[in-house]
């Protein structure tokens, strides 16, 4: 075992990377880092550990537990299916930005006090932000810029959650808060932001597309999910958890329906699908807890494999539009592609047999158990949204769909590299083990788990929702795919607008500010620059005043510098402080002897 927090195995192993020489051990130590990082975490016995005094608190890098380890298994074994779907990129940088946000998200998982959790969820957002740069297009650098903006103004709220709370409590533990404080309001602010809860959630389709093909892959997985889980560490029972998780899964689930951009079309889905989680964490009973642990566990592997599928289309293609893909019969040329695919979608949308079955029904029941029924049939319609569009609509535009004669052909379409099918086929196997035998997920899961999904009423209720929706499709499928390109309207219009407004004024009547101020004072600013190489011009004005002649300042100042017409009098000041000093001396010594 390496006594290093996995964090720093990350961090560390990202930063040697770029010095290492020749392309194939690069790749052999990108793999080889998580593998470590598991050894590592396999070997951590439950406590306290990594303990560093700081100033006169007390930072814990290591608070190992069941909720914990949880979340860390999982975020290590996407990291390592991420890296092999992504190592064919021959762009370091991009491997470097993506260990340094696996990293920073340990951090945030063990850190046992604000002030580190504070500092590695900075890092997170920092470092996530290359992998929307690194795409390179100008449509990427101005979503990671707004990406970056709306995660400072998360950090900024957050910290100052932190510092009332420490300075009211003296106290720098990261437990459990009281909502009544103002303290505790802020920090769960901050929270709900990287948790993408409406309103505040439009960072996340706006950025989440415009990543990389591989970096969207990592950003699917850690920020929204360390978000849940600081939330289940700290806000675990919180009524306003269970309603805005409720309305984050059939708000994002509207969008998505609605959405003809792939990765967009996913992306509203995290939105929906953390929502489930967030709602599981409101409700706070152990089940609920579970089921929120679950989850995210689940769909951190069945979103990676979506994405990982869109992102494929993609790169063969070069479109992302369902428009632009729908009647060229890609299943033809992408059939492997196209099986993967479904495996996460059939997951997502709660299929029996696969694991989205197995979490999804565990949060929904505890709902149920809760005598929670409006929760419970919100959380049923956003299934039926998420089986509508992820399981139905999006194959079938993508890999199907009707010709009507206007479809041009994509030439040399074929299945992504190697690496790629393996890193799908790796997430797409976990999704059923995980739900033919989900033992093997409540093994890791916080408190000990009763529940059994594949009873009757389950799998006939779910299968129920499953072929209304089926039948539902079938009849509406000409009107869901129709539609033009469009940007769907949602909640960050309200800060583009702003940001607009503000650059307009800049532009126009601050910039005709300045221009007026600075005509104004232009002639008086060169008259003082003049001035200043002829320092002796004023004397001068008076001096030929007194003689009787006539000299304009002007006249004056327009004569070229010359600075031996300053050696002299400088050195005669010299002098003359020189004679001065000595001749006190004199004085004083006469007068103290």
């Amino acid at each position: 075992m390496i006594n290093l927090p996995p964090a720093f195995i990350y961090i560390i192993g990202a930063l040697l990377i770029p010095l290492i020489r020749g392309r194939r051990l690069q790749q052999a130590v990108a793999l080889l880092i998580p593998v470590i990082a598991m050894a590592t975490l396999l070997q951590m016995p439950q406590g306290v550990y990594w303990q560093v005094q700081f100033l006169d608190y007390e930072l814990i890098l290591g608070r190992v537990d069941r909720l914990s380890l949880l979340f860390a298994y999982i975020f290590v074994i996407i990291s390592f299916i991420s890296m092999i779907y992504a190592i064919h990129i021959k762009e370091m940088g991009q491997h470097v930005a993506a260990y340094l946000y696996v990293g920073s998200t340990l951090g945030v998982v063990f850190a046992g006090d604000l002030f580190s959790l504070f500092f590695f969820w900075e890092i997170m957002a920092a470092a996530s932000v290359f992998l929307i740069w690194y795409n390179k297009t100008p449509t990427s650098l101005m979503a990671g810029f707004r990406y970056a903006m709306v995660h400072l103004f998360g950090g900024a709220i957050l910290l100052g959650g932190i510092v009332m709370q420490v300075s009211s409590t003296g106290s720098i533990a990261f437990n459990p808060f009281d909502l009544s404080t103002l303290a505790a309001k802020f920090i769960l602010f901050g929270f709900l932001i990287n948790a993408a809860v409406p309103p505040l959630h439009a960072w996340l389709p706006d950025a989440y597309p415009e990543g990389t093909i591989t970096g969207s892959v990592f950003m699917t997985a850690f920020t929204t999910k360390s978000a849940v889980y600081v939330l289940a560490r700290s806000f675990a029972g919180t009524e306003l958890l269970v309603w805005l998780g409720a309305i984050m899964a059939v708000y994002g689930v509207i969008y998505a329906i609605i959405e003809k951009d792939i990765r967009r079309l996913l992306s509203y889905h995290i939105v929906s699908q953390v929502g489930y989680m967030v709602c599981a964490v409101g409700l706070g009973s152990e089940m609920a807890l579970n089921g929120a642990g679950a989850h995210a566990f689940c769909h951190i592997i069945y979103k990676a494999v979506l994405f990982m599928g869109m992102g494929a289309v993609i790169q063969v293609t070069g479109r992302r539009n369902i428009l632009d893909l729908k009647g060229r019969n890609l299943y033809r040329q992408m059939p492997i592609t196209l099986v993967l695919y479904m495996v996460g979608a059939f997951s997502i949308s709660a299929v029996p047999l696969f694991n989205g079955f197995v979490s999804k029904t565990m949060i929904v029941a505890a709902a149920g158990y809760g005598h929670r029924p409006v929760i419970e049939l919100m959380l049923h319609l956003a299934s039926v949204g998420t089986f509508l569009s992820v399981g139905l609509k999006l194959p079938w535009g993508v890999w199907f769909g009707k010709a009507d004669g206007s479809e041009d052909e994509i030439a040399n379409v074929k299945e992504p590299p190697l690496n790629m099918q393996i890193g799908m086929g790796l997430g797409a196997l976990l999704c059923v083990i995980t739900g033919i035998f989900p033992q093997t997920l409540y093994k890791l899961l916080p408190y000990e788990v009763h529940f059994h999904p594949y009873t009757p009423s389950h799998v006939v209720a779910s299968l129920q929702l499953l072929l209304l929706t089926l039948a539902g499709f079938c009849l509406y499928i000409d009107k869901l795919m129709a539609g033009k390109k469009s940007i769907s309207l949602d909640t960050d219009w309200f800060y583009r607008i702003f940001g607009w407004t503000v650059l307009l004024f800049c532009r126009y009547p601050l910039n005709r500010f300045r221009n007026l101020v600075q005509l104004a004072f232009a002639d008086k600013i060169q008259i003082a620059a003049r001035l200043s190489k002829h320092p002796y011009a004023l004397l001068e004005i008076v001096w030929y005043a007194i003689i009787g002649q006539e000299k304009s300042m002007t006249e004056l100042l327009q004569r070229p510098y010359n600075e031996k017409d300053y050696r002299v009098p400088i050195g005669i000041g010299v002098c003359a402080s020189l004679i001065f000093l000595f001749l006190y001396a004199l004085i004083y010594m006469r007068v103290a002897g």
